[in-house]
């Protein structure tokens, strides 16, 4: 997972659905986006980019940031840690896990009853046993958005609860989302967990999803009255003969519970039934072997540093086309991964995509006498 997202994210130009020929469907929410997590490819949004009130979306950061300091050693799963009067004193009236002072709770408790339960009182807990108080951690929270890139993020609590410093879009929270399961596949099995039992309280998780389809497996919802009801749904199912895929939808501003469920079954549904996610290339397979000049051999591999994967609509992958555009001619020194050219996939003479092509190889320079040569032959050519 981690090598597909990292090759494509970084390398593919995304084309539209519409620009597939897939019309996309009519969903009941302000904004919204389905995202091929295999591929890296996002397959269709209305407003991806609008400023939206993550609400409990945003305690996924929260599980993010505590999943590295599990990771770092900083805390196990297993430790105990007291229960601040701040924390059992988070809003009265929202989510709750219903921790109390008079007992220590353990992480993973505290885990499960912020990802099944939303409990916002679990979401300070945590803020406090991974950075000591809410602030350090919500610190934590914003670098971790700018590193992976979230440009139109910014968080002001653990929890979600209103504030106007906290806001995201629905593209963010897909990468969002991509990372946890790309990051912490163990520790992402908590959000299909359908109902948690603490201080002999029990409580389902609101992601109705994992009743309906055995094929989600998360991940969250959020809901406030000035967003309405948001949800980040992701599922995996059979790719043909070429292993699972998986698909991630995110949503917001649905007017209720059950039209947010309904919306992001659409989405997965219409994903997984319209569009293939095939493999271009693999890794380190040379595409091409270009001639190179005044370098100490004739001919360079050129391809990609990853596998390269696609997502197209169903009965496109065979019609598709490579054209290679070099940078020619290709003179000597190459650096091995220096770009030298792209590669477009074509359908019916339209581009599909672009790929960055890369040399395989490194290549010196030739003798001065070989450079002298091949000077000459370019200037003859």
């Amino acid at each position: 997972m981690k090598k597909l997202i990292a090759a494509v994210a970084a390398s593919l130009v995304m084309i539209s659905a519409s620009a597939q020929s897939v019309p996309a469907p009519q969903i009941a929410a302000k904004s919204w986006l389905l995202l091929d997590a295999t591929s890296g490819q996002v397959i269709a949004a209305q407003d991806p980019n609008l400023r939206i009130e993550p609400a409990s979306l945003t305690k996924i950061m929260t599980a993010y940031v505590t999943f590295q300091a599990i990771r770092d050693k900083k805390l196990t799963m297993e430790q105990m840690v007291n229960v601040s009067t701040r924390a059992w004193k988070v809003d009265s009236s929202s989510s709750k896990m219903f921790i109390d002072p008079a007992t220590p709770v353990s992480i993973s408790d505290l885990l499960h009853g912020l990802m099944v339960q939303s409990g916002n009182d679990a979401a300070v807990a945590l803020a406090e046993a991974v950075a000591g108080d809410e602030g350090t951690f919500v610190t934590l929270m914003n670098r971790e958005a700018q590193r992976m890139g979230l440009k139109n993020t910014r968080f002001a609590n653990p929890h979600g609860l209103p504030s106007p410093d906290n806001f995201s879009t629905a593209q963010d929270l897909a990468s969002l989302a991509t990372h946890v399961i790309r990051d912490f596949p163990e520790f992402y099995k908590i959000d299909s967990v359908k109902q948690f039992t603490y201080n002999k309280i029990t409580q389902q998780n609101r992601n109705r999803l994992l009743w309906l389809d055995p094929t989600v497996d998360g991940m969250k919802t959020g809901h406030t009255d000035a967003s309405g009801y948001s949800m980040i749904a992701s599922a995996r199912r059979p790719n043909g003969n070429s292993g699972e895929r998986r698909l991630i939808s995110v949503l917001s501003g649905a007017n209720s519970d059950s039209a947010r469920t309904q919306e992001s079954q659409k989405l997965l549904n219409w994903g997984f039934q319209n569009f293939d996610t095939v493999k271009l290339y693999s890794k380190g397979q040379a595409v091409a072997t270009p001639e190179v000049w005044k370098g100490s051999q004739s001919n360079v591999k050129v391809g990609f540093t990853n596998d390269v994967l696609v997502t197209v609509p169903k009965g496109v992958a065979g019609k598709l086309k490579p054209v290679l555009e070099r940078k020619d001619p290709l003179v000597a020194p190459l650096a091995k991964n220096g770009r030298v050219g792209t590669l477009k996939m074509m359908v019916d003479g339209k581009p599909l995509l672009v790929l960055p092509v890369v040399a395989l190889e490194e290549v010196p320079e030739a003798s001065i006498f070989g450079r002298a040569w091949d000077s000459l032959r370019l200037w003859m050519k």
